[in-house]
């Protein structure tokens, strides 16, 4: 398992890890897809936020959806109760595919693992952590957010200091990005060794 909070490098950390071959199960691209034009998840989406969460095209506007359930823990908690089995579902038909084909072991990338419980399915779990205010500064540069935003998105995922107690290892990435992949590539080569 693959998680940390938001703003921490778990995208930048499971792009690294396929680029060397591994299998990345990516719960946000399973989000992605079932919320893109057409997507499974639209049409009870739309049922419960109505349509104002959509813009004039019908496509989902995430802005506008995050600004509403980010805001309010029983319409986060209404959101979650819609995706989060449809997610599960999709990552663990690809966890028994990858199976099929003799895949010796899968990460699975998901912001939520703890608090999900799909830490359950793992053997063994990593941590990507980092300084709170490093968090903030970097999730209002790259989703263009208020510092108020990026808090309130912060503060709807399990602290990140207890992730980091239930975690098997801790990556910190409030260092330059080559020094998280060299630590990455070790210990990608040490789980390859230790499953032969």
């Amino acid at each position: 398992g693959l998680t940390g909070g938001i703003g921490s490098g778990k995208t930048a950390a499971a792009d690294f890890l396929a680029e060397r071959g591994a299998t990345v199960i990516d719960a946000d691209v399973e989000s992605r897809a079932l919320t893109a034009e057409g997507g499974e998840a639209l049409p009870r989406i739309r049922e419960a936020f109505g349509d104002g969460v959509f813009d004039e095209n019908g496509l989902l506007n995430r802005r506008a959806l995050g600004n509403l359930v980010f805001g309010d823990r029983e319409k986060r908690l209404a959101l979650e109760g819609i995706l989060h089995p449809m997610i599960q579902h999709r990552m663990i038909k690809k966890i028994r595919q990858a199976g099929v084909e003799d895949v010796p072991f899968v990460f699975l990338s998901v912001p939520l693992l703890f608090e999900t419980g799909m830490d359950a399915l793992c053997d063994e779990t990593w941590c990507l952590s980092l300084p709170v205010e490093e968090q903030i500064r970097r999730v209002m540069a790259r989703d263009d957010m208020t510092r108020e935003e990026a808090v309130a998105r912060i503060e709807s995922q399990m602290p990140l200091e207890e992730k980091c107690r239930r975690a098997s290892l801790v990556i910190r990435t409030n260092r330059p990005i080559e020094a998280t992949q060299a630590e990455l590539a070790v210990l990608l080569r040490e789980l390859r060794r230790r499953l032969g």
